[in-house]
């Protein structure tokens, strides 16, 4: 399932290519027909992200609200768009660019207080300008939940997934296994500030990555991580390798049904 950096990227990017402008709007697979209809011709006004949730904004006429979950993909083209295929739920076009949802979780045009609806539910997101990580914090510092099982509940933080949460973890040193109420302040100010920097590095590079430049493949002499999720990372994805920091091998074990890494002696 894609992190919260790449949600947000995918705003970013329909804000680029179709805000401001009349959208062609359709669904080629048919499970989106009838509010594709509405929609067409309209304006697209903005698209934002909370979290794994995107929003593409379109005036009185409503939000269309897609979560990609663990199938869901959005492409990009330029030009002319090509004949859809059949598996299109959505397909957003222009005489300079379209774009093609296939497959998400979810894809439903819903109005104002439902989208409000949904940010209420939802944690505070390290990329919204002015969420507040106070509200992550109180209900952190109440819990008896690990520490690694919180950052992934959507509910506490939003967008955060398990490459971020596993080296978010490593770089400061904290037990996965911690409950939240054992968590200091001060490491929780911390691990939020690395996350704000860490997924605006996401955003911007379009991919994760997380080693401090004295732990890259250049630095230590080390060959590039070769993986389809992204750049160098500490621990995510290395069960059973040396650690870049102490040399130790490098943790697995499952998590509220999602594969955990660490690093027993830097953790």
């Amino acid at each position: 399932m894609p992190e919260g950096h790449t949600i947000h990227r995918l705003a970013a990017d329909h804000r680029d290519l179709f805000a401001g402008r009349p959208a062609r709007v359709s669904s080629p697979q048919g499970k989106f027909a009838d509010s594709a209809a509405l929609l067409d011709g309209r304006v697209l006004e903005t698209a934002e992200a909370h979290g794994k949730h995107l929003f593409l904004g379109f005036a009185a006429t409503g939000w269309v609200h897609i979560h990609l979950g663990l199938f869901g993909k959005l492409g990009f083209g330029a030009g002319q768009a090509p004949p859809p295929t059949e598996t299109v739920r959505l397909r957003l076009a222009n005489p300079g660019a379209y774009a093609d949802l296939r497959g998400p979780t979810t894809c439903a045009l819903i109005t104002d207080g439902e989208k409000q609806a949904i940010h209420d539910r939802l944690g505070p997101d390290p990329l919204r300008s002015g969420d507040d990580p106070d509200k992550a914090w109180r209900r952190i510092s109440r819990s008896r939940t690990t520490i690694a099982a919180l950052l992934m509940d959507q509910k506490v933080i939003a967008g955060v997934g398990n490459v971020y949460r596993a080296e978010v973890l490593f770089r400061h040193g904290i037990d996965p296994y911690r409950p939240g109420r054992d968590l200091t302040r001060s490491a929780w100010d911390a691990i939020w500030a690395d996350l704000v920097v860490l997924m605006r590095e996401g955003v911007r590079n379009n991919r994760i990555d997380t080693v401090r430049p004295e732990h890259m493949p250049e630095a230590m002499g080390r060959p590039p991580r070769v993986d389809d999720h992204g750049g160098e990372v500490y621990v995510y994805r290395r069960a059973h390798l040396p650690c870049h920091v102490c040399d130790g091998e490098i943790r697995t074990a499952e998590l509220a049904a999602r594969n955990l890494f660490w690093c027993p002696t830097c953790q």
